[in-house]
């Protein structure tokens, strides 16, 4: 698997008078020789710095295309996901997540969450059919874990894994958890954030409910720079900025930020079609209680006179769009074949 701090298709500052050519895979650059690992840190302003051992790079650009503030978005809404994911839940796991979410990539994108004690408490916020938490097991003893989800087709399959018999198991709202302030020594959410409305309440909700020097771990969807690709992500859910998930981090209170950007075998550094997993996102929360933000109540979805046509509209363009999303791994699965090793794809 490869993942990966610098893309290929940036233009970059050099501050040190080292040339980043060729950074685009974590451990090996794209000729095949190993280079120091990289990450992005918050640096307090609005853009980004990537930091090494041995040189900083400023980007001259934004670290993603810029994306329009108004979208279709037909999934990003609870009850579309809900029936969304009421007949995905049945070949989730056996189609979605080889072409996007594999082990080797959930297990190099938890690594930031630093699941370093097997005591510790653990949500698994938007957990569905509890792959994510496979990878959680492995370091923490099951029965510490919560798997939260709104979908029970989700949560029925992850209660069929032997491995999590002993995990607590609920039906939950990511932006109103129902768990206390300073509850948890880690938070983590995979591939939940895209379909929150309000995806700076979740993470506000992440902040509260974990305890003094708790890490919160959200990996999610980043946005594309192909113009088909983004047609289809801004029909389908919300693919943030890069530069968003640091922000909300931020504005929620949270300390030492980081961005460390995954992908998938076929993946070459270059975004050109976004990734439905394309990075791992941490925090950690300096102080006890809730947020520092200050947010006003929620507002509680009101059910709204629709003709059940127009919802059908919605949800069938919606899965149309994120079917894109399904053939886009075929794609560069195929073309990783043909294009010769060492160019971007």
């Amino acid at each position: 698997m490869a993942s990966s701090m610098l893309s290929g298709t940036e233009n970059f500052t050099l501050i040190r008078g080292i040339t980043p050519n060729g950074l685009g895979l974590v451990r090996s650059n794209l000729n095949g020789k190993p280079f120091t690992k990289l990450s992005f840190t918050s640096n307090g302003k609005k853009n980004l710095t990537f930091r090494s051992k041995s040189t900083t790079f400023v980007p001259k650009c934004s670290a993603s295309s810029a994306r329009p503030s108004s979208q279709p978005r037909f999934i990003q809404n609870k009850k579309e996901a809900f029936w969304f994911y009421r007949f995905l839940s049945i070949v989730y796991d056996h189609v979605i997540n080889p072409g996007h979410w594999t082990e080797d990539m959930r297990d190099d994108a938890l690594e930031p969450a630093d699941l370093n004690n097997r005591n510790m408490l653990v949500v698994d916020v938007g957990g569905g059919t509890g792959f994510t938490t496979l990878g959680i097991v492995k370091h923490v003893d099951a029965k510490n874990v919560t798997i939260l989800d709104q979908s029970p087709h989700q949560l029925a399959k992850a209660k069929e894994k032997e491995p999590l018999k002993d995990c607590k198991i609920i039906e939950g709202d990511a932006e109103n958890l129902p768990f206390r302030t300073d509850y948890a020594d880690r938070y983590v959410s995979a591939g939940s954030i895209e379909y929150w409305p309000d995806p700076q309440r979740g993470i506000r909700e992440a902040y509260r409910v974990l305890k003094l020097g708790g890490k919160a771990c959200i990996i999610g969807p980043v946005y594309p720079t192909f113009w088909l690709s983004r047609f289809f992500a801004d029909m389908w859910m919300l693919f943030p900025k890069e530069e968003e998930y640091i922000e909300w981090f931020e504005k929620a209170g949270f300390k030492k930020v980081e961005l460390k950007r995954i992908g998938p075998k076929w993946y070459r550094g270059v975004r050109r079609h976004g990734l439905i997993m394309g990075c791992s996102v941490t925090g950690v929360k300096p102080a006890s209680g809730d947020s520092p933000l200050e947010l006003p109540p929620k507002v509680e979805e009101v059910e709204k006179k629709e003709s059940p046509f127009a919802f059908l509209t919605r949800l069938i363009l919606g899965s149309l769009a994120g079917l894109y999303y399904v053939l886009v791994p075929i794609y560069m699965w195929l073309k990783n074949l043909v294009v010769p090793k060492g160019m971007p794809i």
